[in-house]
């Protein structure tokens, strides 16, 4: 694909692996200097500089989980405002936006969310990234992408066995990034329905077994229905 692509949070932990994994997608980079999401004229700027035809909004607030409860204001200003920033400019110079959401936008009690499912995220962290979401929206030339995904190996010393994800590792979505990025709407992205702990050993051996007690923002079914995304892609 020779489509031009800017990158936000050119410098992030996604970013960082589809700079080293990319084959195939004509990428360029911006570091928050670049383009900084909370000012229009610096996205502006950006965009005269690179002349992107897609702009994949990678930039965006994520762990610490607490975050999003400690500092509202700073979940609230990079992840919707900044989002909704992005989605201005992308309108106003037939832009198309893909925009990375999360799983974490949905209930997370019955499993198998389907992208159609009502959405209700449990954490401050899913209502900022479907604040975002509720921007990109309103823009008809954008894609959202829900996804659930980590760095490889896995990082933590001990995994939760009954609770339920799509956990997929920043390597695997860069290698279907090219086969999703010519569509449009919304995507659930992840891997299999499965326990953290049987993610996790794949990668970390060593992971040590634990048990999740549910509350409120913490519930344990957290998995998508990925059939939409398995007619886009060949693993």
């Amino acid at each position: 694909m020779n489509s031009k692509i800017l990158v936000t949070g050119g410098n992030g932990r996604f970013a960082t692996v589809l700079k080293k994994e990319n084959k195939k997608l004509n990428l360029v980079f911006a570091s928050k200097k670049q383009c900084n999401i909370l000012n229009l004229k610096s996205i502006e700027s950006a965009v005269r500089a690179f002349k992107p035809k897609i702009i994949l909004h990678c930039a965006g607030l994520s762990r610490p989980m607490d975050i999003h409860y400690k500092n509202i204001k700073k979940s609230i200003d990079i992840n919707i405002i900044g989002t909704a920033n992005i989605t201005k400019v992308c309108e106003a110079n037939k832009i198309k936006l893909i925009y990375f959401s999360t799983g974490y936008v949905y209930e997370g009690k019955k499993g198998n969310y389907s992208e159609h499912d009502s959405v209700k995220p449990f954490n401050n962290y899913g209502l900022s990234k479907l604040g975002g979401e509720c921007a990109v929206s309103m823009y008809s030339n954008s894609l959202i992408l829900r996804i659930t995904m980590t760095e490889k190996p896995f990082l933590y010393k001990t995994a939760y066995t009954n609770l339920k994800s799509n956990f997929m590792f920043h390597e695997q979505l860069v290698k279907i990034l090219p086969e999703l990025i010519k569509k449009k709407g919304i995507i659930n992205v992840g891997g299999p329905s499965q326990s953290v702990y049987n993610f996790a050993k794949k990668t970390n051996p060593k992971v040590i077994k634990s048990y999740a007690k549910e509350r409120p923002n913490f519930p344990l079914n957290q998995t998508m229905d990925l059939k939409k995304l398995k007619k886009i892609i060949t693993w």
